[in-house]
Order: C-alpha cells, then structure tokens, then sequence
C-alpha cells in the first residue's frame, strides 16, 4: 500500500503557498515554519487531511511575532499588575510608533548637533509638578531608590520606619534592594506607630537620607501614628519619599494617597514614583525635587544603567502632554454612565443569561490599598470566565458566587463592541 505520509504537502511547497508566504513576511519565516512543522505532524498523527494543511496552518498563525495578547480588562482592577499595569492612552500608543524607527531622541535637528536624550519627557514631567527643582526618568520605581540609595547612602545609614519595610511583588523586598547598594538600614519606631522623635534619634553623621515609604500595598489600622512629611523635612538630612504609585497631584476619590506636588510641598528633597500606576503611562520610576540632588543621582555612573530607551521617553511624554489617559478615565467615570452601558451590553446580547450588578472596583498596582471604587459589572454564568479569557479578543473578568462580572470600570469605551462579540461568540 502506498505510504500516506508521501500525500503530506512538502515544507517548501506550504511556504511557497501565497497567503503563507504572506505570512511570513510579516510573522517572520522561522515562525510560520515551526507551525507548518507542528501541522504536517497532525496530519502524520491522522488528526487532519493532508488537504487541509493550509487552511489548519493559517488558522493556528498567532495575530503577530509577539506571544503577547491584547486583553480587555473587565476585572474592575484599574491598575492590573498582571495585565500590564496602566493601559497607554492613543497619544501614547502613536508616540510608540513615531519612535519605533530613526528619531531625534539625542539629535538636534535644527543645529545637527547632539542633544539631551530625555529633553521633552523631562519637560512635560516638569510642567506636569512645577513644585519640583529638577526631574529625572529611570526605567521603574525600584531603580529610582536604588538610584538614591547608590548616590546618597553608599556605606552610610538611611532611616526608616519598621512599619515601612515593605515587601513589593514577586517577594522584592525594599530593605534587601539598599542594603545592595551597600547601604545599612537603621530602624526606628515600631511597627504600628513610629514618631518623629525616633527619627530624630537615629540620625548622626553617619546618615544618608530619612526614607518615607507609603505602604501602597497593605493598610496597618488600629492604634497606629506615623510621622508627617513635613516633619521629617526639617531634620536637617535630606528626606527621599517614596510615594510608590505615582500620583502627580491630589485625586478627590484618593484623599488618602500620597502625591508627588503634596510631598514637595511638605518639604521631601526626593520624591520617587512609579510612571505605570496612576501617572498612566509607561514602566518607568520618576524622581522629582532639588535640583542639586537631582543632578547628583543624574550623573552616577550607575544611572546610565538604568536610563530608559526612546520608546519609554516618546510614550511618557505622550501621556503627560495628551489628553486623559485609561487610568484617569476609568478613575472619573460617573457610575450612571457605566450602568448605562451594561444595560446596553445585556440588551445586545439577549438569550444570555446576563444581568446588571452593582460592583465594586479597586485601584490595584499597589495603589490606594483598602479603597472601594463603586462600579457596574455584567454578570454572566460562571463558565463563561474561562471561555472569555481563552477567546479572539482574550477578555478577564473575576468569578464571584458562582458568576463571572465584567466590570465596566476597566473596560475603555472603545471596547465595549468588542466585548459584546466576545460574550456572543461564547453562548
């Protein structure tokens, strides 16, 4: 009997097929090979028809080279760590794209000589706190202390509360992260209630700088006290202030949540943040305030370690110049307007076991920890989580009681037509 392997269409032949060869000049011709290989292996494991090697091969191409996948966050979690923390606004997203090829980063086009490579973010970061000396961008917020600890504190000691030690995700922990750049961590206080007299203690020639860490992740309540910010300014050594989740400015629905202006204000000589939190906009660690100091941990060798590329510059300066980013928007969005828009999203998928609920959302990324953000959410069969979350677009919502909710919160306006498709396709 003739072999059924010799029917199976040749590699060359498959990739040499138009639409493939298509393909593969955009997706790249290892990968597109890789999954011809995997089809010609089902047909040999008699899973499909050696006529059908084609279509199965352009049914399992990925939408591009990257493994990620675009997901619409409906779990009512504004700033998702997991799914990427803050979505980039459009101004962002084509900001990404201007700066993807050649582009004046560190060139001036009107003279032909070098430039400053982070002139416009740091900018429009000035213009955005106008309280601040001198800003500078590195690629996180943890690099934005190391930065202070490495410039500020090597072999010296920085003071910090013990209700301040914290612990940031995937078991980082801030006092192993100074103690790397080989400074000694002095402790005061406990960990409940530590006073500005502790500070005051501690602090001796051998002093660095006072560290102000707000514990974004985590809320200690009862019989506690902590030193205010302006106190600890006037202590004779400078005062970094860690605010975590990048707050620019007071939001009314955070009264609670640390702002960079605020800080500056009260006297911090360094404050750091995080520029994919609730600024909005890309991983990045900003530093804001004296003007000096500023320039100091600007030029420590270590900060051509942890500078940021172009695409980061381009998407912060973006964010900072444009209109509303997601973050902001899903922050404001009035709670009629969102049940609205889930009743319209039950109406158009009518046949479905959906219903409008009252839900409750949370800043998340470590931001505003215990803060309950009154929201509208879908809520569908509880089997619909995992085939939301596995469908063309992926879409993640939570399961509670035994029902997936779609918090509308999280999910921009623009997607709600998307959303609708993806809850239609799996009824």
């Amino acid at each position: 009997m003739p072999d059924p392997r010799r029917a199976i269409p040749r590699t060359d032949a498959v990739l040499a097929e138009p639409r493939i060869a298509k393909a593969a000049g955009s997706l790249g011709r290892d990968l597109v090979k890789a999954v011809v290989n995997d089809v010609q292996q089902a047909v040999r494991a008699g899973e499909i028809g050696p006529g059908d090697v084609v279509d199965t091969v352009l049914a399992r191409l990925p939408a591009s080279a990257s493994s990620l996948r675009p997901v619409i966050n409906a779990t009512g979690v504004v700033v998702h760590t997991n799914l990427g923390r803050a979505p980039l606004s459009a101004a962002a997203r084509d900001a990404l794209v201007a700066a993807a090829g050649a582009t004046d980063v560190e060139f001036d086009l009107a003279t032909g000589e070098r430039a400053r490579r982070d002139r416009g973010a740091l900018a429009a970061l000035r213009a955005a706190v106008p309280d601040a000396g001198a800003v500078h961008v590195v690629n996180n917020n943890a690099a934005a202390l190391l930065l202070c600890a490495l410039a500020l504190a090597p072999g010296r000691e920085i003071v910090v509360s013990r209700g301040e030690l914290v612990e940031i995700g995937d078991g980082f922990r801030i006092p192993d992260l100074l103690e790397s750049a080989g400074a000694r961590l002095r402790e005061v206080g406990t960990t409940n209630r530590t006073s500005v007299r502790d500070y005051a203690a501690a602090i001796g020639p051998d002093t660095g700088f006072v560290l102000k860490v707000h514990p974004s992740n985590y809320r200690v309540t009862g019989f506690t006290a902590e030193a205010a910010m302006g106190e600890l300014a006037g202590l004779g050594v400078p005062l970094v202030a860690d605010i975590g989740s990048g707050l620019l400015a007071p939001h009314p629905l955070l009264p609670d949540e640390p702002d960079a202006a605020s800080a500056l204000r009260a006297g911090a000589t360094i404050v750091t943040a995080s520029g994919d939190k609730l600024l909005g906009g890309p991983q990045a660690g900003v530093l804001l305030g004296d003007a000096d100091v500023v320039e100091r941990l600007r030029r420590h060798p270590a900060a051509r370690a942890l500078r940021v590329d172009k695409l980061t510059l381009a998407a912060l300066e973006a964010t900072l110049r444009g209109p509303e980013p997601p973050v902001r928007a899903a922050l404001d969005v009035s709670v009629a307007s969102l049940r609205e828009r889930a009743e319209a999203l039950v109406k158009a998928i009518e046949g479905v076991d959906a219903q409008v609920v009252a839900s409750v959302a949370a800043v998340g990324g470590g931001g505003a920890p215990g803060v309950e953000l009154p929201s509208v959410a879908v809520s569908l069969p509880a089997r619909y989580a995992a085939a939301l979350r596995t469908g063309e677009p992926a879409v993640a919502g939570r399961v509670v009681k035994d029902r997936c909710l779609l918090d509308l919160r999280t999910v921009r306006l623009e997607e709600d037509a998307e959303l609708r498709e993806a809850v239609r396709r799996c009824g």
